[in-house]
């Protein structure tokens, strides 16, 4: 916590970060802070003013601004209040990018050119084309026995013209930096330049679990990586994850993976087995609505089980020249799918009707319009619709 005062608070919008509309609130710069405002690859803090919430923290120059939903009084004193558990989580997430990436290029010369502070993974941006799961091993190996080390983590302040900022790994100032340059020192392994939180001590981070590598941009690798308190969560979800599927597939931990596989087998032998049955039947179906005999102008069906291909067989089997065809599948209270076959002038003039009427979309050619159906419980509007039709253009049936 720490005291200050309001200097300025003026209205604004807020879009939020996943999308939707803009969040009506206010912009507040304080006289100082103890939020971190997102920059160099981590996201900003969040807390209270108050108990007015802090929404987003962002940099305007030396200034920290703080979107909050209510308005505060300019001079007003105000108690800060930070959200500790996120502020700690990025201090481990981002000193252990520091120490992963000076490693990685200790040990391999790879050079780090961007990272991302996700909520669930941190990702690294190595420039090489490729990094191999032995280096993957060792730079986990290494890193954790410098956690085990307790080297101690300091930060500097210095003139921006001084000298031994070039000396420093940099990856450039903003443009609208102002005042001192930070220096991150991991002792004996990394001199950084950087305005993120960090840990003081490496014990401090714990553990770090490397994920693994994905392939990144051109010529470029991402590695990933959970730091501290991440990896205890991901080791209680795998956890969790585990005790589940023992209890599904009556089975232990090491057989999890042959008991999928065994799963999967039998599925695919059941969905082969499901589609010949249903090509059956949609033969049957066909030939017995042929076999009647008087020739009928429409046919209607609906079935719960099928598919495109179990519709176009009918339509197949059946002849579309002089028969008109409405064809469904799926649960009524779902969404389906649905076939309209027939004379192509037909077709063409009912398709977009009968889409529209079954809240769907669909797209046809030479005498078929087919797609997805939102209503399906509509079915029988849709069959009025074609008898209607076909009275129209021949009174007489």
């Amino acid at each position: 916590q720490f005291t200050t005062r309001v200097v300025s608070c003026r209205a604004a919008e807020l879009r939020p970060e996943g999308g939707g509309e803009p969040v009506p609130g206010f912009q507040v710069v304080l006289e100082d802070t103890i939020l971190f405002p997102e920059g160099g690859g981590q996201p900003d803090d969040r807390g209270l003013i108050g108990d007015v919430p802090v929404l987003r923290v962002t940099r305007r120059g030396p200034e920290a601004v703080h979107f909050v939903p209510a308005a505060l009084e300019p001079g007003a004193e105000v108690l800060l209040s930070l959200d500790w558990e996120r502020r700690f989580d990025h201090m481990q997430q981002h000193s252990g990018q520091h120490l992963i990436s000076a490693i990685a290029e200790q040990m391999f010369g790879f050079k780090t050119t961007s990272w991302e502070l996700g909520r669930q993974r941190g990702v690294i941006e190595l420039d090489t084309p490729l990094v191999t799961a032995e280096q993957v091993q060792a730079l986990e190996k290494n890193v954790n026995e410098k956690i085990r080390a307790r080297v101690p983590v300091t930060v500097r302040e210095l003139a921006a013209d001084d000298p031994e900022v070039e000396t420093v790994r940099s990856r450039g100032l903003p443009e609208d930096h102002a005042g001192p340059v930070r220096v991150v020192d991991i002792e004996g392994i990394d001199s950084n330049l950087c305005c993120g939180t960090h840990v003081s001590n490496l014990s401090e981070l714990q553990v770090i679990k490397l994920l693994g590598v994905e392939k990144g941009k051109k010529n470029k690798t991402n590695l990933v990586f959970l730091v501290g308190n991440r990896v205890l969560k991901s080791i209680e979800q795998s956890h969790s994850t585990e005790k589940a599927l023992t209890s599904l597939l009556k089975n232990g931990p090491g057989e999890h993976v042959e008991a999928v596989r065994r799963l999967q087998s039998s599925v695919k032998l059941l969905q082969k087995n499901n589609l010949n049955l249903l090509r059956d039947i949609a033969v049957l179906i066909a030939r017995d609505f042929k076999s009647k005999p008087a020739p009928r102008q429409l046919f209607v069906l609906h079935r719960k089980e099928g598919d495109s291909e179990f519709m176009n067989i009918i339509a197949n089997e059946i002849g579309t020249e002089e028969t008109l065809l409405f064809l469904t599948v799926g649960d009524e209270k779902e969404a389906g799918l649905f076939l309209l076959a027939g004379p192509v002038e037909a077709v063409e003039n009912l398709g977009p009707r009968v889409a529209e009427l079954l809240g769907g979309k669909g797209a046809g050619k030479r005498g078929r319009f087919q797609g997805k159906a939102a209503k399906l419980s509509r079915r029988g509007e849709v069959q009025a619709l074609l008898q209607e039709f076909i009275s129209q253009q021949n009174p007489g049936a």
